[in-house]
C-alpha cells in the first residue's frame, strides 16, 4: 500500500502525520506500507518512521547519479536519504513535465543503480479510454518503458496501472476494469519475461483509491496493492485503507 503525497506538506505536517499514522498500522504486517511525500519532507518523514514497519520513497528521481542538473534529485541522494522506494513516470509527471516512456525506463534503471524499488506508472488518458486505445497505450508504455530491463532487473520493480481518468477526479476504475488492465500489463509481462515472472510481479492499482472503495478493488485476484493519492494525506484514510482486510 503506497501512498503519494504530491506537493502537499511541510516537514512538521509530516511529522505530526506520522505521529497519528504509526499506531494505526502498527499490527499491519499482511502487506508492505510505502510513503512517498516531497524532497523536502523526506528527512522528517524517514525520522518519523524509524523503528516502524513503514517505509519512505521519492516521487521522482533523475538518471544520472550526480552532475550539473540544477533541480534534479538523484538515486544515490534518496538511498542516501533512507529511501527505499521511488515513483518513476507518474502521469502527472508525463503529462506536465515531458516525461516519456523512454525516460520512464532511464529512470527505473537509475533506481534499481540506487538500490531503490521503482514503483512504475503506466495508464491511458479518458479520450484513449473511450477510443477503445487503452490496451495499445498499456502495450506501447510497456514496451517503450518496462520491456528494457534485463529479466534480473524486471524481478525489483513494482508496476502501478493508473488510468489518468480516475486520478484526483472522483472517478475510480470498477474493480473489473482495473483487473482487465492488470491483466493486459500482466500479460506483457509473460510474453516478455515468463509466467513466473508475471505472476510475481506486482501491479498497483491507482485512481482515486478510498477507504469505501479498497475493499472491492483489492478483492480481484489481479490487483496487488494500491498507489493511493488524496487518501493518504489523511492519516485516517490511509490506515482504512492500508487495514482495508481488518
Amino acid at each position: 500500500m503506497a501512498g503519494n503525497w504530491k506537493m502537499y506538506k511541510s516537514p512538521s505536517e509530516t511529522s505530526a502525520f506520522f505521529e497519528r499514522f504509526n499506531p494505526l498500522v502498527s499490527g499491519a504486517d499482511h502487506c508492505e506500507i510505502v510513503i512517498c511525500p516531497p524532497f523536502v519532507d523526506l528527512a522528517a518523514a524517514v525520522e518519523a518512521v524509524s523503528g516502524t514497519r513503514v517505509e519512505i520513497g521519492g516521487q521522482n528521481l533523475y538518471w544520472e547519479s550526480e552532475g550539473a542538473y540544477t533541480g534534479e534529485v538523484a538515486g544515490p541522494m534518496l538511498a542516501a536519504a533512507g529511501c527505499r522506494w521511488v515513483i518513476v513516470g507518474h502521469s502527472e509527471r508525463r503529462q506536465y513535465f515531458g516525461e516519456s516512456d523512454e525516460t520512464v525506463l532511464k529512470r527505473t534503471l537509475a533506481a534499481l543503480q540506487a538500490g531503490l524499488t521503482p514503483i512504475v506508472c503506466v495508464g491511458e488518458l479518458l479520450e484513449q479510454r473511450e477510443s477503445g486505445q487503452t490496451e495499445a497505450v498499456l502495450v506501447r508504455q510497456f514496451e517503450g518503458g518496462i520491456a528494457g530491463l534485463a529479466p534480473e532487473q524486471f524481478a525489483r520493480i513494482t508496476i502501478a496501472y493508473e488510468p489518468v481518468w480516475a486520478i484526483g477526479t472522483g472517478k475510480t476504475a470498477t474493480p473489473e476494469i482495473a483487473a482487465d488492465a492488470h491483466r493486459v500489463i500482466r500479460g506483457q509481462a509473460g510474453a516478455k519475461y515468463g509466467a513466473d515472472a508475471a505472476a510475481a510481479v506486482r501491479i498497483l492499482y491507482g485512481g482515486s483509491v478510498k477507504p469505501d472503495n479498497v475493499k472491492g478493488l483489492m478483492a480481484q485476484e489481479e490487483i496487488d496493492g494500491a498507489l493511493v493519492g488524496g487518501a493518504s494525506l489523511k492519516p485516517d484514510s490511509f490506515a482504512a485503507i492500508v487495514n482495508y482486510n481488518s
